[in-house]
């Protein structure tokens, strides 16, 4: 059985019992932190030590409509990816 993510209320309680501000105050910088990497995340945003938000072009590809079978073309597109810091990725899967 997977466990639950914490919801906003929970991380803001979290965030402000340990920096001894109030739930408002927290919410406010996660807020405004979010509304940062959306303006910048064209540029890539970085969070150090835990990732970083980058815009990645995909080029045109073949796929496969499931429902049909037939063959067609995907076309080109930019998309956002966020890419994991490896200090994250030690932190929650450490090596063998």
């Amino acid at each position: 059985m997977a466990d639950k993510s914490m919801t906003k209320s929970q991380i803001l309680d979290h965030l402000s019992k340990k920096t001894g501000s109030t739930k408002k105050l927290a919410g406010q910088f996660v807020d405004e932190l979010v509304a940062l990497a959306h303006r910048e995340a064209k540029k890539s945003f970085v969070i150090p030590g835990l990732g970083k938000l980058v815009v990645v072009n995909r080029k045109k590809r073949m796929g496969r409509n499931p429902a049909t079978g037939e063959t067609m073309v995907i076309p080109a597109k930019k998309v956002l990816k966020f890419r994991v810091a490896k200090a994250a990725k030690d932190a929650i899967m450490p090596k063998k």
